[in-house]
């Protein structure tokens, strides 16, 4: 799931080097989290126009991880 998320947002992005995720164990809801860190000037390209790419990398995510049987969230880190 990890390598997916960072294959999207480097397929984005003008610095796909700066591009990491940060893995946060399931919580009390069964719930992993990824937190997407890119470079400041790439934040754009990664939220999109109202939040629609941003909406569209958490549905991606979603749908892998549904085929696997686990709950994702996917945060965009600052």
């Amino acid at each position: 799931m990890k390598e997916l998320l960072i294959t999207i947002a480097r397929g984005l992005v003008e610095n796909p080097e700066d591009v990491s995720v940060d893995v946060e164990g399931a919580n009390e809801n069964g719930v992993t989290v990824y937190r997407l860190h890119v470079a400041q000037s790439d934040m754009g390209r990664v939220i999109g126009k109202q939040g629609r790419i941003a909406k569209a990398i958490r549905m991606v995510m979603r749908s892998a991880a549904i085929r696997k049987k686990h709950k994702v969230a996917v945060e965009i880190a600052e």
